[in-house]
C-alpha cells in the first residue's frame, strides 16, 4: 500500500488554524457532551496535550484533527440527536485517544482533572 501522506488525511487546514478552531469551540462542545462521552477527562486531557509545545508535531496534528472533527457542528451524525449525536465522535475521539495515549502525560491529566472542576478551565498559554 502506498504511504499516505500527513496532509492528504488532514486537508489542507493547517495546524494553526485548526488548533485556534479548536480552542475557540472546544469548551462549549465538552458541556453539551459531557454526559454522552464516559472518557471525557480522557478527551479534555488530550487537549492539554495538544496545546503543549513539548508534544510532537504529528501527535498534536492528529489530537487537533479528532478535536477539531468532535467541535464541528456537522458531522456523520447530528450532535443534537438525542443518544446517538455524539457517536461519531466518540469513535474518532477513541482511535486518536489509542494512537497519542502514550504521549498524554500526567500533567495533562491533572489539568484536565482541575479544568472539569472549574467554571473557567485554562491552560498556560490560554488567553
Amino acid at each position: 500500500m502506498n504511504e499516505v501522506l500527513y496532509g492528504e488525511i488532514l486537508g489542507p487546514e493547517d495546524d494553526d488554524r485548526r488548533e485556534k478552531r479548536v480552542r475557540s469551540k472546544f469548551w462549549g462542545t465538552v458541556r453539551k457532551a459531557a454526559r454522552a462521552i464516559p472518557f471525557l477527562d480522557e478527551v479534555v486531557a488530550a487537549y492539554y496535550c495538544a496545546l503543549d509545545p513539548a508534544t510532537p508535531p504529528r501527535v498534536k496534528g492528529t489530537i487537533l484533527a479528532a478535536l477539531a472533527y468532535f467541535v464541528l457542528p456537522i458531522d456523520a451524525v447530528p450532535d443534537l440527536l438525542v443518544g446517538v449525536g455524539f457517536t461519531d465522535d466518540i469513535t474518532v475521539l477513541l482511535a486518536a485517544l489509542s494512537i497519542v495515549r502514550a504521549h498524554i502525560t500526567p500533567a495533562h491529566r491533572k489539568a484536565a482533572s482541575d479544568a472539569l472542576a472549574d467554571e473557567e478551565p485554562r491552560w498556560p498559554g490560554d488567553r
